[in-house]
């Protein structure tokens, strides 16, 4: 295990590791090159300075945040505004430049990116926040799994389709599509295979005749995509459970559960 700080000069400098969900992995450092190791290339970024870090030995969660993070040139405002950073895995260390030791001293992920008008900025979610989730289910008159997850049972590929678009409305921020059953794509995702948002996957947010309505802002830099992968959604109820997926034995619910205003009801006499 490297040590550093143990002199009154060392050539120390911040790194960053940013994992997106889609696949992507950044790095950047705060020395004035770019250096290389753990099989990434770390961009130099001078200017970014992470705030303090206060790790603990208890189950509180550690705090950090990022805003210095967020301003390189490779992370751009579109990116940060469709979501392709929310929910991204973070690690922050330390790195000697001459010998390329380092050590990570925080692990996390990116919270919701938020947008003052300024800057973008972020609280980072430590790992310890994970000690937080329920153990035990809490009760709900809707399906907790997620649709074709492991506790749903279902096959996603068997529910996924692809399918050529005719346009993207991006006023509306919706993709323009002919489809039979539109109503069933309601809840339902969207993945483009071509064009500048390729393997980007969009929540849908409402489904009509010939359009899909998406959840987070698409693209408009004059590429055109032409081919979509759409999954059907779900609305987690049992009767959508049982009459068209045909898998209520799975539903992980409690549709029939007196509510707490029938439980606190207090008897009275005939």
């Amino acid at each position: 295990m490297p040590v550093f700080f143990a002199t009154q000069l060392e050539c120390v400098a911040t790194f960053w590791r940013i994992y997106r969900r889609d696949g992507v992995a950044l790095a950047f450092t705060s020395h004035d090159r770019a250096l290389t190791f753990g099989g990434l290339r770390h961009r130099a970024a001078p200017g970014m300075l992470p705030t303090a870090i206060r790790r603990s030995d208890d189950f509180d969660s550690d705090n950090a945040e990022a805003n210095g993070a967020l301003s390189h040139d490779s992370i751009s405002d579109k990116d940060l505004a469709a979501g392709l950073y929310d929910h991204a895995h973070i690690t922050i260390g330390a790195v000697n430049w001459e010998t390329m030791e380092n050590e990570i001293v925080y692990a996390g992920s990116i919270g919701q990116v938020e947008d003052d008008g300024f800057a973008f900025s972020t609280e980072l979610i430590s790992a310890k926040a994970q000690l937080d989730t329920e153990l035990v289910p809490l009760t709900s008159p809707t399906c907790r799994a997620e649709f074709c997850g492991s506790a749903c049972g279902l096959s996603e590929s068997r529910f996924s389709a692809r399918y050529a678009i005719a346009g993207i409305d991006f006023e509306a921020n919706a993709v323009l599509i002919d489809l039979p059953n539109p109503i069933n794509f309601a809840d339902g995702k969207l993945r483009f295979l071509d064009g500048p948002q390729t393997g980007v996957s969009f929540g849908i947010l409402a489904a009509g005749s010939q359009r899909l309505t998406l959840d987070r802002p698409l693209y408009d830099d004059g590429g055109q995509a032409q081919f979509i992968e759409l999954r059907e959604g779900c609305d987690h109820t049992v009767e959508t459970c049982g009459a068209r997926f045909n898998n209520a034995a799975n539903f992980r619910g409690e549709p029939f559960l007196p509510g707490n205003d029938l439980l606190a009801r207090y008897p009275t006499g005939r």
